[in-house]
């Protein structure tokens, strides 16, 4: 089994006034091709900045990230942008689905930002809509769906272009029991179908439904 993901010594500094401070401390991480990962950590410990490192939303100071066997600091700025926008699908906890486009037009954006064929997107969309137990919420805004609606609408655009990596932030954080579940079965299911799956959770249960799980602590992986 291949890796999708290696990070080598990778650091990450911010910067408040004068003051430097250091968010990541030389994490070193695998993640094999099929593999479902839980990142777990008290809030500030450095996991929503890894989790934008890993989506090539940052970038780090020091070290190494390689990515499908190439190393991401070769990458121009329009070769991240592609992959960000093919070959990784992110979910948000705040959905971040636009309130003025429907639940189809929502997941069709990315397939037009990727100039995606119209007669394409359309049975993308639907694909995508259906995958996750929307069919009949194709016309629906998002203040006309229920919040675990709301979420697997991001699913769906998330996993239109079928990408080999989903990021998922805390995809299960304004969700009830029931909500999350369907989400967690939606995540799972598509990790048993091949898909390679990054989640960061405060929920232990759902960490312990992963096939691996690391936690961090002050930037570090412990």
């Amino acid at each position: 089994m291949g890796k999708i993901i290696e990070l080598e010594n990778i650091s990450k500094y911010y910067y408040i006034g004068k003051e430097k401070l250091q968010v990541l401390k030389n994490v070193n991480l695998t993640v094999k091709n099929g593999d479902f990962l839980a990142i777990t950590g008290e809030s500030g410990s450095g996991k929503s900045t890894l989790m934008n490192i890993l989506g090539f939303l940052d970038t780090p100071d020091t070290g190494n990230y390689t990515f499908n066997g190439k190393k991401s600091k070769n990458f121009s700025s329009s070769k991240l942008s592609k992959l960000r926008g093919s070959k990784i699908g992110f979910i948000f906890q705040s959905f971040h689905l636009l309130p003025n486009l429907t639940a189809y037009q929502n997941v069709e954006l990315p397939l037009i930002y990727n100039k995606v064929p119209k007669s394409k997107r359309k049975e993308l969309c639907i694909n995508a809509l259906n995958r996750v137990g929307l069919a009949d919420r194709t016309n629906h805004k998002p203040n006309q769906l229920s919040g675990g609606q709301k979420q697997r609408v991001a699913i769906a655009r998330a996993i239109a272009l079928s990408p080999p990596l989903i990021l998922a932030d805390e995809p299960t954080g304004n969700l009830d029991p029931i909500s999350s579940k369907e989400v967690l079965n939606i995540l799972q299911s598509l990790n048993d179908e091949g898909t390679t799956v990054v989640i960061i959770t405060h929920d232990i249960s759902i960490a312990n439904k992963a096939k691996s799980k690391i936690n961090i602590n002050s930037g570090k992986i412990c």
